[in-house]
């Protein structure tokens, strides 16, 4: 199976060890993995900010790069959500302001076939044990956009229990929002930060070494609150964890 991964822009500047851990996993699963080189935002940063036109060229440019390909993977949550929930509402809102089909018609194609990680790994290739080996005590975090968006549901819990080594404890208060929220967190900086240090407190009551999450976004407001707050704790993308394995373990 040939797939394209998109790394997404908070990943490919300030977290490429994760695209990295991408590519290492599924080419262990047999998967051919290619990154576009002309793949940009995908315009999820344009879109909820209110510029909803200036975010359609970015889509449009979207679906021209990925288009061909059997299936398009994402390590983010939140971005895997703009293609499948928000394109075809652009497309819609285009339609219902007299401008015809067009976006929705270019749009369509990559809709059904983006990713999010775990949801590629479970029900496309089929498997949970994806042969990781990880020796540390583990809680997980779902994050927004993958819990209410996408209804990634227990996939990245399933994959996790899988891990050789990884012993998995109960996050208190998990479905509760971390307070990134994109621009909500230069918005409202005050609410944001309680909500941080809210998830931090219940994480480090758990006692786990690492907090793991599918979507470095959320991740990093996390791993910033964890730093203020000088807990022991490390923020650790999915992805990184199932790439471990005995002979090549994780940093």
């Amino acid at each position: 199976m040939r797939v394209a991964l998109f790394l997404t822009c908070v990943n490919d500047t300030l977290y490429p060890d994760t695209g990295r851990a991408v590519v290492k996993l599924l080419t262990r699963l047999g998967v051919e993995v290619d990154f576009p080189m002309a793949q940009t935002c995908c315009g999820q940063a344009h879109y909820n900010t209110g510029y909803r036109h200036e975010a359609e060229p970015l889509a449009r440019h979207f679906s021209d790069v990925f288009g061909e390909y059997e299936a398009i993977v994402t390590p983010s949550g939140s971005c895997g959500a703009m293609v499948r929930e928000l394109y075809p509402r652009m497309g819609e809102r285009a339609r219902a302001e007299g401008r015809g089909d067009t976006l929705a018609a270019t749009l369509a194609p990559v809709v059904p076939k983006t990713y999010e990680l775990t949801e590629f790994l479970v029900d496309v290739l089929g498997v949970t044990d994806v042969g990781a080996y990880y020796p540390h005590t583990v809680t997980y975090h779902p994050t927004c956009h993958g819990l209410r968006s996408l209804g990634l549901g227990d996939r990245p819990r399933r994959l996790l229990q899988a891990v050789k080594g990884l012993e998995l404890v109960e996050l208190p208060g998990a479905d509760e929002c971390c307070g990134f929220g994109g621009t909500f967190a230069l918005k409202n900086a005050d609410v944001s930060a309680a909500m941080g240090a809210d998830k931090v407190r219940n994480a480090e009551s758990t006692g786990a070494e690492v907090l793991c999450a599918a979507d470095n976004s959320c991740l990093m407001h996390i791993g910033g609150t964890m730093h203020r707050l000088k807990t022991g704790m490390r923020p650790v993308h999915i992805a990184e964890i199932l790439a471990s394995t005995e002979e090549g373990p994780a940093a």
